[in-house]
Formats: structure tokens, sequence, C-alpha cells
């Protein structure tokens, strides 16, 4: 019978494949019924690994079977790739512990006569493992995408913008794990003290490098712990953290956040508010008002309007705003190292429609900002369609809006938010540059 950890694994994949769910979704769902903590890591471990490293996977598959993975039925596949997967990636799993559960899967998955090529395709990748004929670096575009596992179209493109070397420390450091990232919350302790109520614990944390309140967990599980209900801290990425520095209102603000869920910027906003000033927060869909609601109960956040309205429909605020934050849907091409399922369910074809989205959004935003006040317009995208060029079509379109360095107003800018600033003040985080996702940000003032 197969290893629990195996068949969740194979079950997630199967949500995504079948659009049931995004990656992170699937694996939570899957993973509650496993009782055994190792299960769930092994599981998790299984369809992460599996996604991220998809295209070498097919690579190899193809290599081993002698024909293409498009002739695979698309269960059977999910079987070989997981199988694959943990024969190349896991050296702590004995390999014919996974060919034979992979050789049990399918014929589980309702494909008994695919099991003898499944059992021999995974044997010969076993055996030949040391010396799979992979793209090397005098194919540049093929290393990246093949043996790097990422879209041919998004490797060339990140080539042509950085050079070769450029784009494989990104592609490396977005098929290495993340680390689990916090942000200190709770408003009478300090990061210190964090790190020494969480070490009472038994969870080893380092602060980060840039995010003034962020912390690295380097050992223990934090979130399942009592500390996780206290109040103390919340997950937030340390790019993500800086975007909420970036676009923190002044105290006696009044503020809107357009796109707030899941909420760990409007905690931001609002512990830098300090209890004077007045913020709104919203969201489009119930389900992320709702998410929207549960961060800030856990966080403890108090003095936040929650409402629901849609930003392309039209929002329903006169121009009383000193602060507008648009942190806009995109593709989330800069947050592959945490999601590796971003980089195969987006195409090239996306980038300008989600910009034009992005565009109206902002416009629509724009009309609640007060004379004087201040846009902030974000994205976790890592290509200047969404990025830069939303920005530039905006001012273009906009004549009372200006790009402002925020180094050059008389208010401090954070350290860490300084550091990742661009020439013209916007904030950009890279893997390169910072060892953080993309994200992007801009201020935006109104004359």
């Amino acid at each position: 019978m197969p290893a629990p950890a195996r068949r969740a694994a194979l079950r997630a994949l199967a949500r995504v494949r079948e659009g049931r769910s995004d990656l992170a979704a699937a694996i939570d769902a899957e993973r509650k019924p496993l009782n055994d903590l190792r299960d769930r890591a092994l599981a998790s471990e299984i369809a992460l690994g599996t996604t991220r490293w998809r295209a070498a996977l097919d690579h190899a598959i193809a290599h081993a079977g002698g024909r293409s993975v498009d002739r695979f039925d698309a269960a059977v596949l999910d079987v070989l790739r997981s199988g694959a997967f943990q024969l190349l990636h896991l050296d702590r799993i004995p390999a014919s512990a996974a060919v034979d559960d992979a050789v049990d899967l399918c014929r589980e998955a309702g494909h008994p006569r695919a099991a003898a090529a499944v059992n021999a395709i995974l044997r010969r990748l076993s055996r030949e493992r040391s010396r799979l004929p992979m793209p090397g670096p005098s194919d540049p575009l093929g290393h990246l995408s093949v043996t790097w596992s990422h879209p041919r179209w998004l490797a060339a493109r990140w080539m042509a913008r950085y050079g070769f070397g450029t784009a494989l420390e990104w592609v490396r450091f977005n098929n290495a794990p993340a680390p689990l990232t916090l942000r200190v919350v709770a408003p009478s302790a300090s990061r210190d003290e964090a790190i020494s109520a969480l070490r009472a614990s038994g969870v080893g944390a380092r602060a980060c490098r840039f995010a003034a309140d962020g912390l690295i967990v380097e050992s223990g599980q934090p979130l399942a712990g009592p500390l996780a209900r206290s109040g103390l801290f919340l997950a937030q990425d340390e790019a993500s953290q800086l975007v909420g520095a970036f676009a923190a209102p002044e105290p006696g603000e009044r503020v809107l956040d357009v796109c707030a869920a899941p909420g760990g910027k409007t905690i931001q906003f609002a512990a830098a508010l300090g209890g004077r000033g007045f913020l709104v927060a919203g969201d489009v869909r119930p389900r992320r008002v709702r998410l929207l609601l549960g961060t800030l109960a856990a966080a403890r956040a108090a003095g936040v309007g929650v409402v629901r309205h849609d930003a392309l429909r039209g929002l329903p605020y006169a121009a009383v705003f000193d602060r507008v934050v648009v942190d806009a849907p995109c593709s989330s091409l800069g947050t592959i190292r945490r999601d590796p399922d971003v980089r195969w369910r987006r195409t090239e074809a996306d980038l300008l429609d989600l910009a034009g989205r992005q565009l109206l959004m902002l416009a629509e935003a724009a009309r609640t900002v007060r004379p004087g006040g201040r846009l902030v317009y974000a994205a976790c995208s890592s290509e200047p369609e969404e990025n830069e060029s939303v920005v530039e079509a905006f001012l273009a379109s906009a004549p009372g809006f200006l790009l402002e360095d925020p180094r050059l107003g008389p208010r401090r800018v954070d350290p860490g938010v300084a550091a990742c600033l661009d020439d013209r003040g916007c904030l950009r985080t890279t893997p390169h540059q910072h060892g953080l996702e993309a994200f992007f940000a801009a201020q935006l003032r109104r004359v």
C-alpha cells in the first residue's frame, strides 16, 4: 500500500492540474488528514518539489521513456513526476520504496496498463540519475528553462534584461526552499524580545536583513505553538514587509488600502497610524474580505474600517484620503520561490491583460486622493509591464500626479526601505541584489 504522504502529495497535484485549487491551498487540504507530522512534511516536500522541478523532471522522464511526456495520461504523468522527484532530489528515500509506491499509485489512479511503463521508466531514472543528459551552460536558454525548470519565455526575458549570469542566479534562487518569515506585530514587543520569546518556546529565529520588524525562522514550528495565537507575530514575506513600510502612512492621515487582503500590510498601516487617523481597508470578493477580517483579528489590530468594494467598477469614496495604496492583483511572478506553481500558470500573454486591469485600478483609486495626497502602487511581479510601465502609463494620462522620491521629502525613510530604492525612488527588490522576492512599489503625489 502506498505511503500516506505520497498519496496526499499526488492528490494535491491533481487538485492543481484540474484547476480546483492553487498549490498552497491544495497542500493544506491534503495534509490535514495526516496525523504524523513527518508525513505532513513529506507530502508538502513532494508536491512542492514536483511542481518546482517540473520541466527538468519531464526532460528526464522523456529520456528514460523514449517518448514525449505529452503521450502520457495526465494522472500517470503526475505519478511519474512525483516518483522522479523523489529519486532525483530526495536521497533519504529508498529508490525501491519510491518506485513501488508509484506503480501502486498508478493502479489506484485507474491506469493498471501504464504501471509497467511507470516501473520501467523510474527504475531507469534510478540507475542513471547521475548521468542524465541535461542542457548545460553552453545552451544558456535550455539550461535556464530545462535544467533549472522555468518557462522558456520567462527565462528568455530575464536573460535579455540581465544577462545569463544574473538570470542563472535568479532561477537558482527560485528553486531553493523559501524560509518562513515572520513580522512582529505586537506594539509592546521589540524584535529582540520576540526572538527571546520564540527561543523560549523552542523556535530559533534571526533578524531579517532589511525589514525592521522581520524575523527569519531557522528552527522549530512557530505557527503550530501557543505563540501563534498570542498576537505577537504573523507570517509575512520580507519583501512584502518592505512594501508595507514604503507605503506606510503618517499618524493622523486618512488612508485607503484598496486591495487589502490578506491584511499583512493593513496591519502595518494601522500600526503606523498609532491610533491617530482613519484607515479603510477593502477587497472585492467576500472570501477575501473574510480573510482580511481574520488577519486583523489574529493580530488584534484596531481602528480599521473593513468594506467590500470593487476598484474596477468604481470606488464609493470622494477625494478625501491623504494616502491611497493599490497593492494590485498581478501575475505574482516575483513570488515563484514561495509559489512554484505560478511559473506554470502564467503566460507571456497574461502580462498585458493584467497591466490593463492594474492601470484601471490605479486610475480609479487616484480619484479618491485629496490634493497634496499620495497614491502608492505596488505589485509582486518581476516584469516591467506590471511595474514601471503601469506607472508611466498612469502618469501620461494623469497630469495632476508626479512620481515622488521619498528620500527627497521631509519624512525619514526606513533604512531597510532606502537600501532597496532605485534611482527614481521606486522600491524594487530582486533575488540577485537583495536575496528577496521581486516586488515593486512607486509613490505618486497629487499636486
